[in-house]
Parts: structure tokens; C-alpha cells; sequence
């Protein structure tokens, strides 16, 4: 990770860690490096918050001031930036969005010409041009000016595009829709409509400082409540830029990620079309999402943490599907990224095809209940290369065999160590969590936050 961009682009509070300058700079460089030898052309979108309207005009001073063509898709989510970007040859796209961040922060995500997230090396040019280390860009004159174009045609052709992926009519299904009051209410009730839904959407007036309060796939028992009071067949609740999606069953229960990759993996395998009979995850994946694919030879990986290292593995083995537990779910089909609406249409092609509930799709997974502890460390490598530290996980790992697992991992942010237990109950993930935390304390390495 370089000094502004981390693994999902340059995020901080508007204002205080990302700034009006930061985004002038990055559209100066984008608008620069693109058009040295043609006039570049930049598509732009931007969520709900009451920041990004600011970030979205200085991006684009920068980017016709450097030469650069500024398209404007105005407020999307972001798996339609990078659809739009791949399929109508944009030299790159940026989404303005912190994600599932509170309103007041917010982000530059960069997307390049295949969709895909930007090359480190591009990333650490721009940091490199916004300290100053590169000398200050030549500024377009006259007729070389850059222009802004209104393409709220383009999140039209994504929303045509989404529709078209569906397989049969969603006629006389009560579907409710959690939009987090972000990118999603401008896409995700058109899309089931035009299919034929009964929708019921909450969460769906943005007024620029409320996405993600107390509403979306990060607050998931608002959707639980929704779908059990309206007697709804499924519900789907995304974040703020609406690249994750999180399901709620007609009972009420949480189908998470892992969930999903179970439920849609089984699916794709059994038709054939899961590439390998493998899925992709991360090592936060659940115990009990691996012993149920082992129960149907249905194959697994495990990436690092972050949907940039799931889609990395599915690019250099050609996998069709990975995720996240946090409803990051990559369709390699049709998409380069995670994009929240197209996995509840997926959802949706499964609960159809098969003729049965989520909650019976979902059945077969038994989640292993989880603790997860942040244990704040002067130094994050002697804490995890501590000898009694090392001795105390493997003391837990042993003691917890074939019935749990445990995981203790440095944060890629923050100077801490993560301790996580799965076990098959909460007293016992409680219990084996202490005892490593325990040791940490002891050994003098855990500091006061």
C-alpha cells in the first residue's frame, strides 16, 4: 500500500485526509498521463454523500485542465463505473465513494481501462505528483481544453445490462431492497421492477449525510425485520457504493458471503459453469462453509484478506466466482469487480431455477460461531514472531483439531494484531481467544489504544 492509496483506493475524511487539492491532483495526473499521445477520455461517478459533489468538480477541473474529456455518469455505484469503463473504451474511470465508511469520510477509487482496480505503479506516480516530486504538469491552452459531457446514458446501457442478465421473470416474488440511502436507489429498484417484482425498498432517500446510517448490508437487522414483518420471499441490502450485498431469507436469517458463494457456487457447479469446481475465498472465510463444500467436492481457495486478492487469484486461474463474508461476491462472467445488484439477480436466478427458498439453499452450511479481538501492538512483527505467542496459537489449534480453527493475522492498516477463533460455541471461541490474549499481555507486547 502506498501513502494515500490503500487497497480500495485513497480514502480518509473529506476534508481533513482527502482533500479538494488531493482530488484536483489526481485529475491533473489521470488527465496528463492518459493523454500523452491521444485526447483521453475519464468517466466519473459518485454516491450519495454531501462531499462527493465537491470531490466530482475538482476531479474534473483537474482532469480538462490537464486536456482530459470528463464524462459524468453522476451518482452510480461503482461495479457500474468499472462496466461502463471496460465496455465503452474509457482510458480509465473514477468513483467517488467511501464505500460502507460513515458519510463523512470518503474515496478515489480509480479504475483502469479493463475495469479492473488501478496498477500500483500508477497509483505511487500519482502520490509521487501530488508531494511534489514530479514537476508540475504542462496545463492544456486554446482548443486542448478539456470539455465535461452529461453520460447518464451510460448508467442507463449498466442498468440494461443488469436486466438482460436475468434468466426468467420475477413475477409475484415480494422482494425488499435495503439501498443504505447510497448509489443503489438510482439503480436497484429499476432493475426488479423491470423484471417484474413485487419490490419493497427502505432506505432510499439520500439526503448527503445519511448512507450507511443504521441502514444497509453493515446494519443487516434492519432488512431482517423488514422481510419478516412484510412476509417478503428474500431481501438484499447493500453498502454505500452497492458492491457488496448482504441477503436476508424468508425467515429473517443473515445469508452472508459465505452463504452466497455456497449457494451460487453449488448452483454454477452443478450446471457446469463453475470453472474448476472451485471457489475463491479468504481466510476469513467460515469453517463451516468449507466442511459443507467438502461434502459435495465442491473445491475452495484462500486468499489474503480484501476482493483485490480474490479477483487476483480468479484472473490467473481462470475461477468464475469468489467473495468475501462481506458480500464482496465477484462474478468473473460478467463482471471485473464486486457488484452488489448483480449478485442478488444470481441469488435471484438460483432461488427460480431450483424452485426453492434461500433458507433451504443455505441449509447445508452450519456457521461455526466466531470471535474476532484487536489487540493494539507497539510492533506488529514481534508481536506475531513473539515465541510464547506463537507457542499459545498452536497450543489453541491443537486443542481445537478437526472442530474449529484459530487465526491471528497483522491488520494491513493499523498497528494491530487480530486474534479470531472459530469454535463450535461461543464459550469456547471466548475462551481460546483470552488465552492468546493473555499471553500478548503478558509478554509486554499489547499497548493501550
Amino acid at each position: 500500500m502506498g501513502k494515500y492509496f490503500g487497497t480500495d483506493g485513497f480514502r480518509g475524511e473529506a476534508n481533513v485526509v482527502l482533500t479538494v487539492e488531493h482530488a484536483f491532483k489526481v485529475g491533473r495526473f489521470l488527465g496528463w498521463y492518459y493523454g500523452q499521445d491521444h485526447k483521453a477520455k475519464v468517466v466519473i461517478g459518485k454516491d450519495t454523500r454531501r462531499s462527493s459533489y465537491m470531490f466530482e468538480y475538482a476531479l474534473v477541473a483537474g482532469l480538462t485542465a490537464s486536456g482530459a474529456n470528463a464524462y459524468l455518469l453522476h451518482v452510480t455505484t461503482t461495479p457500474s463505473v468499472s462496466y461502463v469503463t471496460r465496455t465503452e473504451n474509457f482510458d480509465c474511470g473514477i468513483m467517488i465513494s467511501a464505500s460502507h465508511n460513515p458519510f463523512y469520510d470518503n474515496g478515489i477509487k480509480v479504475i483502469n481501462g479493463k475495469g479492473h482496480k488501478l496498477e500500483a505503479e500508477v497509483e505511487a506516480k500519482i502520490e509521487a505528483y501530488i508531494d511534489g516530486e514530479i514537476d508540475e504538469l504542462p496545463l492544456a491552452k486554446k482548443e486542448d481544453i478539456g470539455r465535461t459531457v452529461d453520460y447518464a446514458a451510460g448508467r442507463n446501457r449498466y442498468i440494461g445490462y443488469l436486466i438482460s442478465l436475468a434468466t426468467r421473470s420475477f413475477e409475484d416474488m415480494k422482494i425488499g431492497l435495503d439501498c443504505s440511502n447510497g448509489s443503489a436507489f438510482m439503480i436497484a429498484k429499476s432493475v426488479y421492477d423491470a423484471l417484474g417484482a413485487k419490490t419493497y425498498v427502505i432506505n432510499c432517500e439520500p439526503d448527503g449525510t445519511n448512507i450507511n446510517t443504521n441502514c444497509g448490508s453493515t446494519h443487516i437487522e434492519v432488512l431482517q425485520q423488514y422481510v419478516k414483518e412484510n412476509h417478503l420471499d428474500v431481501g438484499f441490502a447493500y453498502d454505500g457504493d452497492a458492491d457488496r450485498c448482504i441477503a436476508v431469507d424468508e425467515k429473517g436469517n443473515v445469508i452472508d458471503g459465505d452463504l452466497i458463494l455456497y449457494v451460487c457456487g453449488k448452483y454454477l457447479m452443478e450446471n457446469g459453469r463453475l470453472n474448476g469446481d472451485t471457489i475463491v475465498t479468504t481466510v476469513m472465510s467460515n469453517l463451516g462453509l468449507y466442511k459443507a463444500c467438502d461434502k459435495i467436492g465442491m473445491k475452495y481457495e484462500k486468499t489474503a484478506v480484501g476482493d483485490k486478492y480474490v479477483y487476483e487469484n480468479m484472473c490467473k486461474n481462470n475461477f468464475s466466482l469468489g467473495g468475501e463474508q462481506s458480500g464482496h461476491i465477484i462474478f468473473s462472467k460478467h463482471a471485473t469487480t464486486g457488484d452488489g445488484i448483480l449478485t442478488s439477480l444470481m441469488i435471484m436466478e438460483v432461488i427460480l431455477e431450483k424452485k426453492m427458498s434461500l433458507s433451504r439453499l443455505a441449509e447445508p452450511v452450519k456457521i461455526y460461531p466466531q470471535l474476532l479481538q484487536n489487540v493494539r501492538v507497539a510492533d506488529k512483527k514481534t508481536a506475531r514472531e513473539n515465541p510464547e505467542v506463537i507457542k499459545a496459537v498452536d497450543n489453541v489449534a491443537a486443542e481445537l483439531g478437526d472442530e474449529g480453527r484459530i487465526l491471528v493475522r497483522e491488520s494491513g492498516t493499523e498497528p494491530v494484531i487480530r486474534v479470531m477463533v472459530e469454535a463450535a460455541t461461543d464459550e469456547l471461541c471466548a475462551k481460546y481467544v483470552a488465552q492468546v490474549v493473555d499471553v500478548m499481555k503478558a509478554e509486554g507486547l499489547a499497548v493501550k489504544a
